[in-house]
């Protein structure tokens, strides 16, 4: 048995939040040295480059990256994040097949049954964010806004170990379902809490804090909030996963070079254009 299950994954968080919000220069400069050098950070490609410069751990944890550093693939959907695939694949039914950390269905994911018949046979893919990775979560392709749904749970951590130890590890964590319609039909992209992440935000709601209640939050947007491919959407304080999925369409395809565990970069093709023969 996983000993997931016995961390104390709310009060760790709680601490954790404490911790990354600090302002003492000392310790948070401290903080931002240690974690830098244990981690590898490439301050080559961050916007700011000097520790001093930062507020609080976390700024320095969701710090912008220089205009450039991650280009955007010409494909039709890209990586949502940096990081490494989890798990990629279609889907059978709604059933996820063949992955670690993906015992379950769409419908337990999104937590939304007739939603969940749009993505039948459709297909997925799932970003893990290390520590060290950028933590901004962009825009698989150019999506209005839909809805929303905000599912309380545990905090498990999303490590490609624990995924293999917890079959129903992401339909299990807290999770913010953010439902899209695209050009490619419809896609949820899913940011997915986990241990010592102390909250989650998007660009149209702000900061969503641990929901330590137990009730679902649905939210239909009528008001038209459209983000382009690439754009910001939101980000992870503390690291995480980001789950794409994409119903079922035969104009596009999943990068056929994804496998589990490949590094993936923000940007990155996700999809490909599939080579339709003509009538």
């Amino acid at each position: 048995m996983s000993i997931q299950y016995f961390l104390p994954q709310r009060l760790s968080s709680w601490c954790m939040r404490k911790l990354t919000r600090i302002r003492t220069p000392w310790f948070k400069n401290l903080f931002i040295k240690v974690f830098s050098k244990l981690y590898d950070i490439n301050w080559q490609e961050s916007a700011v480059k000097n520790p001093e410069e930062f507020k609080t751990f976390n700024e320095f944890f969701t710090r912008s990256l220089e205009k450039g550093a991650r280009p955007i693939a010409d494909a039709p959907l890209v990586s949502p994040a940096d990081g490494k695939i989890a798990a990629c694949g279609n889907l059978e039914d709604t059933q996820f097949i063949r992955a670690k950390g993906h015992d379950f269905t769409v419908e337990s994911l999104i937590a939304d049954p007739e939603l969940a018949q749009t993505f039948k046979d459709g297909s997925f893919a799932t970003v893990y964010l290390s520590p060290r990775d950028y933590h901004r979560v962009h825009m698989p392709a150019a999506g209005t806004l839909l809805r929303t749904i905000h599912i309380p749970g545990k905090l498990y951590s999303v490590s490609l170990k624990t995924a293999g130890q917890i079959p129903t590890l992401f339909a299990e964590n807290e999770r913010y379902v953010s439902v899209f319609d695209t050009e490619y039909g419809k896609m949820i992209v899913i940011l997915v809490g986990a241990i010592n992440v102390s909250s989650m935000e998007t660009v149209w709601a702000g900061e969503i804090t641990p929901p330590y209640g137990k009730v679902l939050a649905y939210q239909n947007y009528e008001d038209g909030i459209t983000l382009e491919k690439g754009a910001e959407m939101g980000r992870f304080n503390m690291g995480s996963t980001a789950i794409v999925l994409l119903e079922k369409n035969d104009r596009v395809a999943l990068n056929p070079e994804l496998k589990e565990a490949a590094p993936v970069q923000m940007g990155g093709a996700l999809y490909n254009l599939c080579n339709l023969s003509q009538d």
